[in-house]
């Protein structure tokens, strides 16, 4: 009864790390949206005050950038998602050919983890007998055959986050009174860092000040050299 109950713990354990990293993936998309279209949009804003040519650069940056969030991740992913479906296959194939030898090799990945030859002999057999494949997967992967990743999720979370991290700075600088929406641009942009440093410190266990601390300089960074080229190379020229 004790086996079974720790048999359990990796599966809870796993999916807990899942939703964890999918929640992360979505923080940092955000993150990704916010500083990237900042930064366009402050070149943009630096080179002429031509609200149109703003607004046209924005939704660029915005759409562009969402798309190719979500096609990166969509490969990404999907290369992962053909590994482990490789991994289960190869390991299927394997329990088919040689039950005999899989089982000591079960029984040998957990005498490496300290337990006694008798006893993960023991636990590899009754795990054997309940489910071998699943035992095999998550010793020797950490994987379990029903919780390979989906890269069309992984797609939609980036294009969702990316999409509402960019739509900050540009509901910002295009819905404020022309002669403050750089300032507004910031404000909005320092206070939407602000939130995803927080969750991503928090999703990750890391130091908040830290993390705050680094997007926000990173996003300030960003735009102000962005909105420094844009002046460089564009005059103001309306």
């Amino acid at each position: 009864m004790q086996e079974e109950n720790n048999n359990n713990i990796p599966t809870n354990s796993q999916s807990s790390t899942e939703m964890l990293n999918k929640l992360r993936a979505g923080v940092l998309g955000a993150n990704d949206g916010i500083v990237s279209t900042s930064a366009v949009l402050m070149g943009v804003a630096g080179a002429t005050d031509n609200t149109g040519a703003i607004f046209t650069a924005g939704l660029a940056a915005l759409v562009a950038g969402a798309l190719s969030m979500a096609v990166g991740e969509y490969v990404s992913v999907s290369s992962q998602s053909d590994a482990e479906k490789a991994y289960i296959e190869k390991e299927r194939k394997e329990l088919e050919d040689d039950p005999e030898g899989e089982l000591h090799e079960l029984a040998e990945e957990y005498m490496k983890l300290g337990i006694s030859e008798e006893t993960a002999h023991v636990v590899a057999a009754e795990l054997t007998e309940k489910d071998a494949l699943k035992a095999h997967l998550r010793v020797q992967f950490n994987l379990d055959e029903e919780e390979v990743v989906n890269p069309t999720h992984a797609a939609v979370v980036s294009l969702l986050s990316f999409s509402v991290g960019g739509l900050i700075p540009f509901l910002a600088i295009m819905l404020t009174p022309h002669d403050i929406r750089i300032y507004a641009t910031i404000i909005a942009v320092v206070f939407a860092l602000f939130i995803t440093g927080y969750f991503s410190a928090s999703v990750g266990g890391a130091s908040k000040r830290r993390a705050i601390l680094r997007v926000v300089v990173g996003g300030l960074l960003a735009m102000i050299v962005t909105y420094y080229v844009g002046m460089l190379f564009g005059g103001k020229v309306v």
